[in-house]
């Protein structure tokens, strides 16, 4: 899988994509990833690529040009068809059976991260994608959605876990686990691990996982 980053902050991903399983992933070759900084195709010496919405209003807007020409690259890159995400807190939520699709029916994955009031809408008129939201809220941009919808689609992928059980949607999970030592001690007050773990009864532990509120 190759995810295609549109951002004017290329440096966030750095500390996320630099660690644990990613960076292993992009490491092993299951993974690649690309930026496409939209101030490099901007046609002024400031390399500007914000300015005032037309209609008024607070904030700027991302100019289309820019982030077309970026989208443009990326495309060129995958030298096929790619499917191209749009982060907006209006999109349509993000789930972990998209990125299981995701995975199935794509090599590329083009992640265009917004900022400011948003991109100029005509640029979803020249390149169609999916409109996606991480979540009922705002943030100040698409860059840590695109880390989260890139997590989630590479965990996806064989071989990024190491083993496919790993993944809690594909097995009985709860939101409690539990490891040595079998009992702990803070302030004098023990706390135990349920008994039911330690009795290897295997059928009776998944039916104790299965009561258990979801992950």
């Amino acid at each position: 899988m190759h995810f295609h980053f549109i951002t004017l902050f290329p440096k966030a991903f750095d500390s996320y994509l630099g660690e644990s399983i990613l960076k292993r992933a992009i490491e092993d070759g299951k993974i690649k990833v690309s930026f496409y900084n939209p101030r490099d195709f901007a046609e002024n010496k400031w390399r500007r690529v914000d300015r005032p919405p037309y209609g008024g209003g607070p904030g700027l807007v991302i100019e289309a040009e820019p982030v077309v020409k970026a989208i443009e690259a990326a495309l060129k890159k995958a030298k096929k068809d790619a499917k191209i995400i749009y982060l907006s807190p209006s999109g349509k939520q993000f789930t972990n059976e998209y990125a299981a699709r995701a995975v199935k029916k794509y090599k590329h994955v083009i992640i265009v991260c917004g900022r400011y009031e948003g991109i100029d809408a005509r640029v979803k008129k020249v390149f169609k994608g999916d409109e996606l939201s991480v979540g009922p809220f705002v943030l100040t941009g698409g860059e840590l959605p695109a880390m989260i919808i890139a997590d989630s689609i590479s965990r996806q992928l064989p071989g990024v876990l190491g083993n496919l059980d790993s993944l809690e949607e594909r097995r009985v999970s709860s939101a409690d686990a539990y490891t040595r030592p079998e009992v702990f001690t803070y302030k004098k007050k023990s706390y135990r691990v349920p008994k039911i773990l330690l009795s290897g009864h295997r059928a009776k532990i998944e039916e104790w996982k299965k009561g258990q509120p979801p992950r």
